[in-house]
């Protein structure tokens, strides 16, 4: 299964925020022996965004997208993902119940009466408003839900708020939740060696060797002007750990051929 993520705000694009979602995204999986496929980035387009939750709920793919679920002008993911999935958008009677009881305690904080026909009180109401059939994520920070919604196959698009503090627990309930058959399926490792004195273009023939003879994938890093190895290369090979020991061996010994100087051997993984 892949999982994907979109990151969604013009905020992130003009440099205004800078994006965490996606190393936290990285972390979160790589605790479960998960990996990420891929990461989209997109502004508060309505156009762009409901493209792209359309292609996310066509994929068969797990895709977290963050940000947009909001109830100001700027915040349009809601009514995109409804448009996507060519559904209504509804108030969901638990998402509704949430946004009240959450209501009830600032009024209680501050000491007010709760007015729930009170203009600003209805108004968040249209938090709670998901596509038609969408189950809620809940919020342990201010109970104000996420949703999910199921796309092709046995993928889904669940939609939390752009804010770390809300979003990341939410996005840790779904993966334990409903994706723990997932975990740790496959043993992942990476291996790789730094190269010194060799161009990426000499390389390639053994990469593509290494590829065609083993379930891997091959990655080549060149860096100019690293502080300990200066100009170099970080080779090395990826997958199911049961394959990546032969592959980087092979690795290895077609290095030989080209009489380059090695630097250490680097050993990543996930189990």
């Amino acid at each position: 299964m892949n999982f994907g993520v979109i990151i969604i705000g013009d905020e992130i694009l003009s440099g205004k925020r800078a994006d965490k979602h996606l190393a936290q995204a990285i972390s979160l999986l790589g605790a479960r022996g998960l990996q990420l496929a891929y990461a989209h980035y997109v502004g508060d387009d309505p156009g762009r965004i409901t493209a792209t939750l359309a292609a996310a709920f066509s994929s068969g793919d797990v895709v977290f997208s963050f940000g947009g679920i909001g109830a100001t002008p700027d915040d349009h993911t809601r009514q995109c993902a409804a448009r996507a999935l060519g559904s209504d958008l509804v108030l969901h009677p638990q998402a509704r119940d949430l946004i009240w009881e959450r209501m009830q305690d600032i009024a209680r904080e501050n000491g007010q009466a709760f007015d729930p026909n009170r203009q600003d009180n209805q108004h968040r109401l249209n938090m709670g408003m998901f596509p038609l059939g969408a189950n809620i994520i809940p919020n342990p920070y201010n109970k104000i839900a996420g949703f999910s919604c199921q796309g092709s196959n046995s993928g889904a698009v669940h939609f939390v708020p752009g804010f770390p503090v809300m979003a990341w627990p939410m996005v840790e309930w779904v993966l334990d939740t409903h994706y723990a058959h997932c975990f740790h399926g496959v043993p992942w490792m990476e291996k790789s060696v730094i190269v010194m004195g060799a161009m990426e273009a000499t390389l390639t023939p053994l990469m593509e060797e290494i590829e065609r003879s083993y379930t891997v994938k091959v990655f080549s890093l060149p860096s100019v002007d690293h502080p300990s190895y200066g100009r170099h290369i970080e080779l090395g090979v990826k997958g199911d750990a049961a394959v990546v020991d032969l592959a980087f061996l092979a690795l290895r010994q077609g290095l030989a051929r080209f009489e380059c100087v090695l630097g250490p051997e680097i050993v990543r993984s996930a189990t």
